[in-house]
Formats: C-alpha cells, sequence, structure tokens
C-alpha cells in the first residue's frame, strides 16, 4: 500500500508546502497577472502586516526529541516513580512477614519479707529474695509464618505489576502526545506556508485595484482570505505550544518548548492482522490482569491464615530462680494455651472470605476489560488505518485534482475567482485533515502495540 506524499515518509520539521505552493502558484499566476504587471514585481511581496517570519529552527524552539527519547523518558517519570516506592514498600512487608515471633526475656524478684527483713549479706546472693530470669516464646502453629510471608510476596507481585502497568499507561500518553506535537509542527508548517502565499496575493491584488485591473471586490476577498490564514496561523501556534507542555508534563520535562524531529509517520501497511486467540493471550499477559491475578493469590493466603487462626498458638517458656536459703538453682516451666471458648476467630474468618471474593471478581472482570480493551485498540486502529488510507488515496487527490481543475479553468476565464477560492480553501482543509487522519493512526497503532508488542517501540520486553 503506498502513501501519498507528503505524508508517507516525512520527519518532523522537514518544511514542505505542497497546499502552500499550489495556492501561491495558482492565484498568483492566473488570469496573467505577472504578464500584465510586470512593474509589480519590483515591489515587496507582501505588506508589513501580512508578512509571516519563517518558522524557527529546532534549535531556536527548544530541546529536539525523538519518539524513542519521548518514550523512555515517560518510563521513568515521577508516576512510575511513586509506583516503584510502593513496590519498595511490599517488598519490605515481606521481610516484616518472614519472621517468627521474637522471644521474651522475663526478670523478676519476689518473696520479699517486708516485715522481717531480706536478711544480710550481697543482695544478689545472700540475701532471702527470690530472684528469676525467664524466657519465653510463641509456638505460631497451622503456617501462619508461611502464609503470611506468601500473601506479602503476592503484593509485592502485585506492586511490580503495577509498576509494569504504570509505564504502559505513561509510554501510551508520551506516545499520544508526541505524535499531537509531531502533528502540530506539521500543521503549523502548512498554515504559516499559505499565510505568506495568501499575504502575497493579497498584496498584489491591492496593486491591481490600483491599476484598475482588478475590482475592489476581488481584492476584499483575497485580503479576508488573507486574514483567515494568519488567524489559522496564530491558532496552529498555540496548538503547538500546547502540545509540547503536554508532552513536558508526561515526560517530566522542565522546559516547555519541546519539538519532535526525526520522526517518521508509520507506515499504513506494516501490521499484520491479530486473531482472537492472540488477543486473549495478550490479554492474560497484559500487567494489569497479571496484578489483578497476585492480589486474587495474596487473598487467598490470607484467608488461609485466617482459617489457620483456628490452631491456637502455645507459649512455652523456662526461667531460673534464684532463692538463697531454699534453693538457688530452681526451674520452672510453663506453657500458655488460648481457650478458643465462646470465639473461633469467625470474624477474621469472614473478613477474609469476603477480600478473596472481591480478589476474585475484580480478577474476572479485569480479564474482561482487558481483552475488551484490547479489541478496542485494534479496531480504533483498524478504522484509523482505514481512514487515512481513503485521505492518502481517495480524498487528497481528488481535492488535488479538483483545485488543478479550477486553475485550468480560472486561467480561461471559465469561473470566477469565488469558484478557484472556494477549491483551494477546500483543498487547504483536506490536507489539513489527512494530516490529522496521520497522527490518529500513529496514535492508535502505538497504544496497540504498547499493550501487545511493545518491544516493536521501547527496544524493551
Amino acid at each position: 500500500m503506498r502513501s501519498h506524499p507528503p505524508f508517507s515518509t516525512r520527519r518532523a520539521g522537514a518544511v514542505q508546502r505542497p497546499a502552500a505552493s499550489r495556492i501561491a502558484a495558482t492565484l498568483l499566476a492566473c488570469g496573467g497577472v505577472f504578464a500584465a504587471w510586470p512593474a509589480a514585481q519590483a515591489q515587496p511581496a507582501a505588506p508589513a502586516a501580512l508578512a509571516l517570519p519563517v518558522p524557527t529552527s529546532s534549535a531556536q524552539r527548544g530541546a529536539a526529541w525523538t519518539l524513542a527519547q519521548a518514550l523512555a523518558a515517560a518510563r521513568d517519570n515521577s508516576e512510575v516513580s511513586q509506583a516503584r516506592q510502593e513496590l519498595a514498600g511490599a517488598r519490605a512487608d515481606v521481610l516484616s512477614a518472614d519472621h517468627a515471633p521474637l522471644p521474651s526475656l522475663t526478670t523478676k524478684a519476689s518473696s520479699i519479707d517486708l516485715q522481717h527483713g531480706p536478711g544480710p549479706g550481697n543482695v544478689f546472693t545472700r540475701k532471702r529474695i527470690d530472684k528469676s530470669v525467664g524466657i519465653d516464646w510463641t509456638w505460631e502453629r497451622g503456617d501462619k509464618r508461611a502464609l503470611r510471608k506468601k500473601a506479602a510476596e503476592s503484593t509485592a507481585n502485585a506492586a511490580e505489576a503495577d509498576v509494569a502497568d504504570t509505564q504502559v499507561q505513561q509510554l501510551q500518553a508520551a506516545l499520544s502526545a508526541y505524535y499531537d506535537l509531531l502533528a502540530a509542527q506539521e500543521r503549523l508548517t502548512e498554515v504559516a506556508a499559505i499565510e505568506r502565499s495568501l499575504g502575497q496575493v493579497a498584496g498584489m491584488a491591492d496593486r491591481r485595484v490600483k491599476a484598475g485591473d482588478l475590482s475592489a471586490q476581488d481584492a476584499s476577498r483575497t485580503r479576508i482570505e488573507a486574514e483567515r490564514a494568519r488567524a489559522d496561523t496564530r491558532a496552529a501556534e498555540q496548538a503547538r505550544d500546547d502540545a509540547a507542555l503536554a508532552l513536558a508534563q508526561v515526560t517530566g520535562s522542565t522546559g516547555s518548548r519541546l519539538e519532535a524531529v526525526d520522526t517518521p509517520w508509520p507506515a499504513l501497511d506494516g501490521d499484520r492482522p491479530a486473531t482472537d486467540a492472540h488477543l486473549a493471550d495478550w490479554a492474560e499477559n497484559r500487567a494489569d490482569v497479571r496484578a489483578a491475578l497476585a492480589r486474587a493469590q495474596a487473598a487467598q493466603a490470607a484467608l488461609d491464615g485466617a482459617n489457620a487462626l483456628r490452631k491456637s498458638d502455645w507459649t512455652v517458656g523456662a526461667s531460673v530462680d534464684h532463692y538463697p536459703g531454699t534453693s538457688t538453682r530452681q526451674v520452672e516451666l510453663r506453657v500458655q494455651i488460648p481457650l478458643q471458648w465462646g470465639y473461633q476467630y469467625q470474624g477474621e474468618i469472614g473478613r477474609a472470605q469476603a477480600d478473596y471474593a472481591r480478589a476474585q471478581d475484580a480478577l474476572e472482570n479485569t480479564r474482561r476489560l482487558a481483552l475488551l480493551d484490547l479489541q478496542r485498540l485494534r479496531q480504533t486502529m483498524d478504522n484509523a488505518a482505514r481512514r487515512a488510507t481513503d485521505y492518502d488515496q481517495g480524498v487528497l487527490p481528488r481535492a488535488r485534482q479538483v483545485a488543478d481543475n479550477a486553475e485550468l479553468a480560472y486561467r480561461k476565464g471559465a469561473i470566477a475567482l469565488t469558484d478557484l477560492l472556494d477549491a483551494q480553501r477546500t483543498l487547504r482543509a483536506t490536507v489539513l485533515d489527512a494530516l490529522a487522519a496521520r497522527a490518529d493512526y500513529a496514535k492508535a497503532r502505538g497504544a496497540w502495540l504498547l499493550r501487545t508488542q511493545p518491544q516493536l517501540l521501547t527496544g524493551m520486553p
């Protein structure tokens, strides 16, 4: 499938004026303007009020970025950084979960006789004070530690998948903003060239009115067209600046004067069709689905841990007593067993069951939405490709042909100036619509690839 020239392999920053050149050549040449008025060629081409400086270069505009550079910056912007901090916290929770209860050291002094006194001698060896040092430790039963660790690891896996999903979202936003900027730059190039051309035509028309060769009505029409073109240029400049700011926001750039360079529009016939089996595989491997699956696994582990609470944890301990006058080597052994009388952790288990059911519902819903999203992305890309192809191979060539026919007819005196201006206005609008269609296809294709085959755009799996 071929692409029409000015959009097939154009790169950002390349100043091409197919529509503007055609308008200038037509309106300046029609009716033998220059043949009849050689003296007018020696005068300035356009009044100062309509003169437009050539758009500034990338060095003057600001930082020049390729698409790869913009995507690389978006992979590590502030949103992704925050997601990575969440991941670091989740990994720290794994360390918190994977340890046994800490032992407790207990010391005490008892049996102190306040009536007769503890007796003479050293307080540690002779006085009649019952001194004790012991250690107590809780024995977790029911694999509570392993289940706690499993739940924390699954939560960390979900946080890791969240980082990947956040990166994809930011890459999609950066790609869309980049192509918006690229289209805005080329749109500004087109309308700026048109403004210069129509400014020249308006200046020539004014001089022809003074010479009596052109009616004031036709001159006013050319002047109106020039003023409309100037307003279009101002709007295009604002759109370009807005697009540059949007790209700076998503990439974390501190400068607003960004420019897209060295990035061709994607070809319209380079992607293979995706089958339903491919969609199912891609949907299951999406980061948001992996995160939902990990959270369901964490909820399952938490439910198992809640059920394990029915196995009471025993606290075992031992202490050594020193009681001069009775014995200086006494040992105490003890065990504490919670008695689950009247309550067997029904509340904790019920909460865990509800959380597990909610996680399962979220997983199924995420899988369904992921598949639907891929279907939507594929449909959007296909529709955008067809629309861009229609402009590339049908609408735009016909608009050029109509403009050529109108030019020829005007030269032969078959149509009025207004008909010629209408044809050129239609060509101008069609060129800009074709550019918008190219941008829509580039954004749709990029969003599709970032969800299915991101390595084709980022160079990373």
